[in-house]
């Protein structure tokens, strides 16, 4: 949550800052601001406002300070209302600071340092400003390790000092922030994205460690005074990837990448037609050694997991829980030294699935993470990484992030199945083909997304909107039913078809919008069968169907047909079709799609 950017350097400050927001909105876009150290009165002028950065970019459109350094961030709120006065950054004497995170003890910490009269507004985070100020007596390092020593909870904190110039000093606790120097400067951001423009070279700064960030140079050292050697990584994007490229919207752009997203992230992990992880530093045994598979994750990511749960039961014949990381700890997991525990975040920083890994490598399991952002700190707390190379995904509804995450999911079951001797050798060369065909095949969903298009028209009105299918088409709707839901704000559930005459089927009425999905076609017929229940009850049907089994339908319901797959894979094509339609319910409604209400992308809050 919250987007966090500081610039020192000899681009235009204002500008840096307001464009790197923009980028950063996707982590929170309730509330915006800036603030700016102005060179020649040496005065820290902050703008902020609630509402969207562009709205920022208004109120600062006339200034012409002539600013060294600056800080920003765009908030999602956790702690008091969306207004002015609880925007970022905070300004208490002669601190300015922005923060990222939750600190549980504010309430005592305003009793013990009697800061109520300093406060002016109902956040955590101004609190931390306040008791900053109270310690600081000239020395900014002091200061913020005396702070950060009274503070209980998470946070990344990025700080202007009155009297310390164009100096921007950041320490962090959970809450993630990366940093470079490079020819325009110094800067730091709460994930990459922010400073793609700039270079693709980067440090994570470490937890409990102070990062100086000057023009030009930047000094890291831990809370004891020694200097600490950043550990720079290299991002494998574009430094434009992270722009919309002439899409309206991110999502749609992103849509469109799948098919890239793909073959970058399945091409160096496939030697002689077999699935290799030697690249990654991944042993063998960590597939061949396990009695169990628990994997974790929230949202998508978890529906990412379920298609896994499906593919591991049928093919490995293993016992694999998939869990809620925010419900991980609290349900007396089963986990052992025999578990392979399997961690899914897009940006590595999803904190309840972070707690989550912790706490199973507490209980003796190996750890192996699935993850789009290279140091981030899921990936860093796991044994072993595997890199989904998706690059930057900034709209909040995720979808190349999940496609990719299932091609991962799709070499580690071939991995497994050979390595275990379930699958011979040609067996498993056929699956890795069958997986390698993906792209070509999702680029032509892609090229009949028009035909979506009408089919999203036909549901723009509906306030409820029920998804069904069967086994692996059930898994594939979970995931469906939720985008519709982020981005449209449609009332959607997928049930599982079989279960409707248990209960779901007394919410069917005449005109009820239904998605069918029949892409198993040793359950077509029960599937079928399902479907002919909602439609006598007047339900209006859709069918996302294999284009193999679709004849039997012409000319009954409206049918999509996906492009032909083995069973196991068509989770792919039809993954990319229920995206578009939740993409063109959005944005013929004429929702912002890339930021739905209420949403942050990035969820490092519990």
């Amino acid at each position: 949550m919250c987007g966090i950017i500081g610039y020192t350097g000899s681009e235009n400050v204002r500008d840096v800052l307001l464009d790197a927001l923009e980028l950063l909105e996707y982590r929170g876009y309730d509330s915006a601001g800036i603030a700016v150290k102005d060179q020649e009165t040496k005065q820290t002028a902050v703008y902020k406002c609630a509402g969207r950065v562009s709205d920022l970019r208004a109120i600062c459109g006339s200034e012409t300070t002539a600013a060294g350094c600056g800080i920003g961030h765009t908030r999602w709120a956790t702690h008091g209302g969306v207004n002015d006065r609880n925007a970022h950054p905070h300004q208490v004497g002669k601190v300015t600071l922005v923060h990222n995170g939750i600190i549980e003890n504010y309430r005592e910490l305003i009793a013990d340092y009697d800061l109520a009269g300093e406060l002016q507004s109902e956040t955590d985070s101004e609190v931390v400003a306040a008791l900053l100020n109270h310690f600081y007596e000239g020395n900014p390092k002091e200061a913020l390790k005396k702070t950060v020593s009274k503070l209980r909870g998470t946070f990344a904190l990025v700080v202007l000092f009155a009297d310390q110039g164009d100096v921007i000093y950041s320490t962090r606790n959970v809450s993630p922030i990366v940093a470079t120097l490079c020819d325009e400067g110094a800067m730091l951001a709460s994930d990459l994205t922010a400073l793609c423009r700039f270079t693709n070279r980067y440090f994570v700064v470490p937890e409990y460690h102070i990062l100086e960030l000057h023009s030009d140079k930047l000094v890291l050292s831990d809370f004891d005074g020694n200097i600490v050697e950043p550990e720079y990584l290299t991002a494998d994007w574009e430094l434009n990837s992270a722009g919309k490229n002439g899409y309206p919207f991110y999502m749609e752009k992103e849509i469109m990448e799948q098919p890239e997203a793909i073959e970058n992230t399945i091409a160096n992990r496939i030697k002689g037609g077999l699935p290799d992880f030697s690249a990654d530093n991944v042993p063998d045994t960590l597939f061949t050694d396990c009695e169990r598979i628990t994997i974790i994750a929230c949202g998508t990511a978890m529906h990412a997991g379920l298609v896994a749960q499906a593919l591991v039961k049928s093919i490995l014949h293993m016992h694999i829980d998939v869990e809620m990381a925010s419900e991980f700890m609290y349900s007396d997991p089963v986990i052992d030294e025999k578990t392979l525990v399997i961690a899914v975040s897009q940006s590595g920083e999803t904190i309840d699935t972070l707690e989550a890994v912790k706490y199973a490598k507490r209980r003796g399991a190996k750890c192996l993470s699935i993850i789009n952002v290279k140091g981030s700190s899921i990936a860093r707390e796991s044994d072993y990484v595997l890199y989904t190379n998706a690059g930057p995904e900034i709209a909040v509804a995720s979808t190349k992030a999940y496609t990719t995450q299932l091609a991962v999911f799709y070499l580690i079951v071939a991995k497994m199945a050979w390595s275990r001797g379930i699958f011979t050798t040609e067996e498993t060369q056929s699956f890795v083909r069958e997986l390698q065909r993906t792209p070509e095949v999702m680029k032509q969903v892609l090229e009949h997304r028009r035909d979506i298009h009408l089919v999203a028209k036909r549901v723009l009105a509906a306030k409820d909107l029920f998804m069904i299918g069967r086994g692996l088409d059930y898994s594939i709707l979970l995931e469906g039913s939720l985008k519709l839901k982020e981005v449209s704000y449609i009332h959607s559930e997928a049930y599982a078809s079989g279960e409707l005459k248990h209960g779901p089927i007394a919410l069917i009425t005449q005109d009820t919008p239904v998605i069918a999905a029949v892409t198993q076609e040793k359950l077509m017929s029960k599937e079928l069968s399902n479907i002919k229940e909602v439609k006598s009850r007047g339900a209006d049907v859709v069918v996302f169907i294999k284009e193999t089994i679709a004849g039997s339908l012409e000319g009954e319901y409206e049918v999509f047909e996906l492009p032909n797959m083995q069973d196991e894979f068509m989770v792919m094509p039809a993954s990319v079709a229920l995206q578009l339609l939740a993409y063109y319910v959005s944005s013929d409604k004429g929702f912002d799609v890339d930021k739905p209400r209420n949403l942050a992308k990035v969820v490092t809050v519990e």
